[in-house]
């Protein structure tokens, strides 16, 4: 399926949702500063100075749907995939706070893309902090409200991708045939990365590369081949330098927790093209496979892509893969959904 027979479809693009964080404020004002405060120990002064203004100028491109729809018009893009800015995660959140969080969230974006139901899809959260609430916040988002997946983190405090508490999370999402979309917030470096904007431009890429070799090397995949999750910012630093973790796998019986080489994985896994250059993005076609890039643009952020179009056809790849990974990829993952 090419993307003239379906569209161009991105697969990485956000909502903020104000009143969810108004009521979580209300709620919890002392864990709220305290977030803020990691925030700005993680971020550095001299960032948060710039990542405030340029989100107030964002709000409308982020909450209101005509402005939504226009810009996707002026990209040429026909569908957009939604998820929560990640702020929304609250990692920190106590168990009460933090599903209802979950379920206000996926009423929300249920009630944003429901708006324009031919242009956007929305994906859900779930309370990764509290495994043993996240089977029923997946149910929620992808039965209760009509989502087609939900969007994680890359940790949530002790919880990591490995962790065996996760089990029957992806299980049931594997037997519902929905997506996950893997998308970082915030990076454990901490201060490391408090200037120069390493926290985003360091911190991501890092993040992913963390989560993804959690997933793999746990046998996660092996356990739930049908999983189809999708890892913002093109997988970070993980696709270009598998060949370590394929090394770590033959020599190490520490890193053998799963059944093949890792490197075989990421041709289980799919990959947004955030990657902001043209040998990168050829380079994750190769080791992830021409079935499993997808674009995304990261909307409406700076860090994304104003024109992700252009961008995959800066490439210059081959114009039947460059159709497929414009929307035709995107549509065959989303495509086949399980039943409850």
């Amino acid at each position: 399926m090419s993307a003239s027979e379906t569209g161009v479809i991105d697969v990485h693009a956000h909502v903020l949702l104000p009143s969810l964080h108004a009521e979580v404020e209300r709620r919890a004002p002392e864990l709220v500063a305290e977030a803020a405060a990691l925030d700005l120990r993680r971020n550095g002064a001299a960032s948060q100075a710039v990542s405030g203004p340029m989100i107030g100028m964002r709000i409308p491109k982020l909450t209101d749907v005509g402005v939504r729809l226009a810009d996707m018009d002026a990209q040429g893009v026909q569908t957009q995939w939604v998820s929560a800015s990640p702020n929304h995660f609250y990692p920190w959140a106590p168990e009460g706070l933090a599903v209802w969080a979950a379920g206000e969230a996926n009423r929300l974006i249920a009630e944003h893309v429901a708006q324009a139901p031919d242009r956007l899809t929305g994906l859900g959260l779930v309370p990764m902090q509290h495994p043993e609430r996240m089977v029923e916040y997946l149910d929620d988002a992808v039965l209760g409200r009509g989502l087609a997946g939900v969007e994680i983190s890359s940790f949530a405090g002790d919880v990591e991708l490995s962790d065996p508490r996760l089990e029957p999370f992806w299980a049931r999402a594997a037997e519902l045939g929905i997506v996950i979309f893997l998308h970082p917030f915030g990076c454990s470096l901490d201060e490391r990365l408090d200037r120069f904007y390493l926290a985003n431009t360091v911190g991501q890429p890092a993040e992913n590369a963390v989560a993804l070799s959690h997933l793999i090397f746990a046998g996660v995949l092996d356990r739930h081949p049908g999983l189809k999750i999708v890892a913002a910012h093109g997988g970070g630093y993980l696709p270009t330098v598998i060949g370590r973790s394929d090394h770590a796998w033959h020599v190490r019986p520490d890193a053998r927790g799963c059944e093949h080489p890792p490197s075989t994985y990421l041709r289980r896994l799919w990959f947004d093209t955030v990657v902001h250059d043209s040998r990168t993005l050829r380079a994750l076609v190769e080791v992830a496979g021409e079935d499993r890039v997808v674009l995304g643009s990261d909307y409406p952020f700076d860090m994304g892509l104003d024109d992700p179009v252009a961008k995959i056809r800066e490439a210059e790849l081959p114009e039947q893969l460059t159709r497929r990974i414009l929307g035709g990829n995107a549509a065959a993952l989303i495509g086949t959904r399980g039943s409850a």
